[in-house]
């Protein structure tokens, strides 16, 4: 493997990453500031209310995004193999 092909897979791992990533932590970051706003807004100042509606998004934003996480993946298993393959 040369070295531009390396880079290749590795660019194509980090994009890989970034799509899979990102609808779990679009999620986490909007509840995030929503529930920073409402204590803003209501001056409730508990640190731990945070924490049971952002593990409850994220998981519910899971369940949705999982098939997309799982294509994405299988995508880039696809390209990986072919790759190994073809030499």
């Amino acid at each position: 493997m040369t070295g531009p092909e390396v880079l290749d897979v590795a660019r194509d791992s980090i994009v890989t990453l970034v799509l899979v990533a990102a609808p779990l932590m679009l999620v986490g970051l909007f509840v995030g500031v929503a529930i920073s706003l409402f204590q803003a807004l209501t001056q409730i100042q508990e640190m731990t209310i945070v924490f049971v509606p952002k593990i409850l998004a994220i998981f519910l934003a899971m369940l949705l995004a999982l098939p997309f996480m799982s294509d994405v993946l299988q995508g880039h298993m696809t390209r990986l193999a072919v790759r190994i393959v073809g030499g």
